[in-house]
């Protein structure tokens, strides 16, 4: 057996070495050498043992692994402040009024592309002194003809669940995000919301509501600035700039989904106990 190794058979030693170091394997015997009928070239020279047992341990440099650095941890975002909305930048306008909203919208608006396809804009509907006010996405064919919110098959819905709560419909105040009908019933678009936001904030501030009630995802996301699935708060009180809002479904969605009028109820059962209202009494048959 040489008394010197080569020095590629060397390195390789030393990285075999060191890769026990790394498992934790520190002492090697020999009765756990390879056996006679591997090449004896290719065996490393063997290791004196010494009656210390301490003697037997390969003592080598010691190499500090470092662990991986752990991802910082993900956090879902809560529904957003309103302070962060698109209704932030609009300062309230001193001595506004429905009627002065309206005329400044003007009977043309061209401010956004809805106007390409719409009939008739849809400014709102109710009582301007509504303690409570609804929030809808857009207007529908039937508004679009009309000019006035939900009057269709989910508006007629909407009035029933008004009557259901002991008011009137000319006692609140409907009126929707962006005020001209979307090409086929779509969602509004990013800047057409924002083209007509100021006009919506100026309505709600110029009634000055106790409530909101946002009717849809939409409504919801638009007011709050928020990405989450509307069933995630529906039915929670958020503060909105100083006024009391719930987001609950759409007259349309329970139209397509009837046993969610059970959990529209609830909520709206919530604005009454809010607004001092309470529960019609059943007629006595």
């Amino acid at each position: 057996m040489p008394e010197s190794l080569q020095p590629s058979l060397q390195q390789k030693l030393e990285e075999r070495l060191r890769y026990y170091e790394d498992l934790d394997i520190r002492l090697f015997f020999r009765d756990r050498l390879p056996s006679e009928n591997v090449e004896r070239a290719a065996l490393p020279a063997p290791i004196e043992m010494s009656e210390n047992p301490r003697a037997q341990e390969i003592v080598l440099p010691k190499r500090t692994i470092e662990a991986p650095a752990k991802p910082a941890p993900r956090f879902e975002p809560a529904v957003a402040p309103s302070s962060s909305s698109l209704f932030e930048a609009v300062d309230k306008v001193q001595d506004d009024s429905l009627l002065k909203i309206q005329q400044d919208i003007g009977p043309d608006c061209t401010r956004c592309k809805l106007h390409n396809a719409r009939h008739t804009i849809v400014f709102g509907d109710g009582s301007a002194n509504a303690k409570l006010v609804f929030v809808g996405e857009g207007p529908g064919a039937d508004e679009d003809a009309q000019g006035l919110p939900f009057v269709g098959r989910a508006g007629k819905l909407l009035t029933q669940m008004i009557e259901a709560m002991g008011l009137q419909r000319k006692e609140v105040y409907i009126c929707n995000v962006v005020k001209c009908r979307p090409p086929e019933n779509r969602a509004p678009e990013p800047d057409e919301v924002a083209a007509c936001s100021p006009y919506l904030l100026r309505q709600i501030d110029a009634i000055n509501p106790k409530v909101i009630v946002c009717l849809g995802a939409v409504a919801a996301k638009a007011l709050l600035n928020t990405t989450r699935g509307i069933s995630s708060f529906r039915g929670e009180w958020i503060e909105w700039r100083g006024r009391q809002l719930m987001a609950t479904y759409h007259p349309a969605y329970l139209l397509r989904n009837p046993p969610a009028k059970s959990d529209v109820w609830k909520d709206l059962q919530k604005v009454m106990a809010e607004l001092g209202l309470q529960l019609p009494k059943k007629k006595s048959t």
